[in-house]
């Protein structure tokens, strides 16, 4: 089972000693590339990576004077190399060189974390689909009972959806884990573009195919929106759990562990608090990817707006999907499964939910569709209306059908017929 709630993780790659550490790797990189290429001489090289560091408190004392982050940040990694080899640290380089290259770093491992969440997520998923493939219970359409599926085909369902969101988070990867060392404006002005390329060789990224001062946020809202989506479907899975633990329906429950209560007033109440917590954060992830799409339009080649906002919500949103994630396989490990449940509810108005295939069955007799329609439908409301003497819809329908015919009406083998071959497109993926 997964560590529970650990946060930690993903957390450290947004805290400001971790910020700056990146913004040092991609400093050191550069200057691996200009010493790869020739243009640093080895004992420079040398010197600076044996040197090179920072503090948190020296950075902050020196930006309180310069206000400036990255200057300040340069001031103080520069006090330990020195000045004889300092003119090699940011060669060619302007600001959002640095906090670009070093955010793509940043986003590389927070999403493998989340990768992970959803690998999780999808064992889990498939695990229990394929584990009740067949108990069976009540397909809804607008909350109705329509026909009967299987609760493991209800998962994978959700299985579906989640190889889908890892998918959609994958390709916002691929568009944002760029790096760019192009200098002011993005035209190398001052950096040849073989700098750039070596530099991101050495972190992993792929060199952005153009910047002006930042690399474009349309890649940084796809990102958002990708994790927003995952947001959406942890709330899909969770708004279904909700609904299923209502008493009303009481076909699942979360797991209550021993010592658990679930009300101040009323020592009866298990209530689904995982489910709601998650619907609720849902809505901060969604509400984030606006946030995101805002920051798209910068004046000309560069400003500075987005860059307050991706302090906010990327922290956040990494952060809060990686939470979301944990808690969401946690409750689908615990999950209490109540088949008997899932019976009582497929046969309530005496199995009203077979109406289909009385339906059916009558016009293969001869009847007209609206002839046969009109007959079931007025059956199935008096079952269902508790009309004395009609309540139970497979006797109303014995005045129709003889007994042979409600064998074959009220019988769960074509219902789940091709269940297997549904299956069979997730055995192998």
């Amino acid at each position: 089972m997964i560590k529970r709630y650990s946060r930690e993780e993903i957390s450290k790659i947004w805290e400001l000693e971790s910020k700056f550490s990146y913004y040092l790797k991609v400093e050191l990189a550069v200057v691996e590339a200009y010493y790869k290429l020739g243009q640093i001489p080895k004992d420079a090289y040398d010197h600076i990576l044996n040197t090179a560091k920072f503090t948190v408190d020296e950075i902050d004392e020196i930006e309180k004077t310069v206000n400036h982050d990255v200057i300040a940040f340069l001031t103080c990694v520069n006090n330990y190399v020195g000045e004889k080899y300092s003119g090699y640290m940011h060669k060619g380089l302007t600001s959002s060189d640095v906090i670009d290259t070093a955010f793509a770093l940043q986003i590389k491992d927070a999403s493998d974390i989340i990768l992970k969440d959803l690998d999780n997520i999808l064992n889990t998923l498939k695990t229990l689909a394929f584990k009740y493939k067949d108990i069976r219970c009540i397909g809804r359409s607008h909350g109705i009972g329509a026909e009967v599926i299987t609760f493991g085909f209800k998962l994978l369902n959700w299985y579906d959806m989640f190889e889908r969101a890892k998918k959609r988070l994958e390709y916002a990867l691929s568009d944002i884990l760029r790096g760019q060392i192009s200098g002011p404006v993005g035209t190398y002005s001052n950096v040849e573009p073989e700098i750039e390329r070596i530099t991101c060789e050495i972190l992993g990224l792929k060199p952005a195919k153009i910047s002006t001062q930042v690399i474009a946020r349309d890649a940084h809202a796809a990102y958002i929106s990708a994790l927003s989506l995952i947001g959406s479907a942890i709330e899909n899975v969770a708004v279904e759990i909700r609904h299923l633990q209502r008493w009303e329906v009481a076909e699942v429950e979360e797991g209550f562990k021993k010592g658990q209560k679930g009300s101040s007033a009323m020592p009866h109440k298990k209530n689904p608090i995982a489910s709601e917590n998650l619907s609720g954060l849902a809505r901060i992830l969604r509400s984030n990817s606006f946030a995101a799409m805002e920051n798209i339009t910068l004046w000309h080649e560069r400003d500075i707006s987005h860059s307050s906002v991706e302090r906010v919500i990327f922290p956040d949103s990494t952060i809060l999907a990686d939470y979301m994630l944990q808690r969401l396989n946690f409750t689908l490990e615990n999950l209490v499964i109540k088949p008997d449940n899932m019976l009582k509810n497929i046969g309530k108005y005496g199995d009203i939910i077979f109406s289909q295939s009385c339906l059916l069955k009558l016009v293969e007799k001869g009847m007209t569709r609206e002839a046969a329609y009109e007959i079931v439908q007025r059956e199935a409301m008096d079952a269902f209306s508790g009309v004395k003497g009609k309540e139970n819809f497979k006797e109303n329908m014995r005045k129709h059908l003889n007994d042979v015919e409600i064998a074959a009406c009220f019988s769960y083998e074509k219902y789940l017929k091709n269940m297997d071959e549904i299956f069979k497109r997730f055995e192998y993926n």
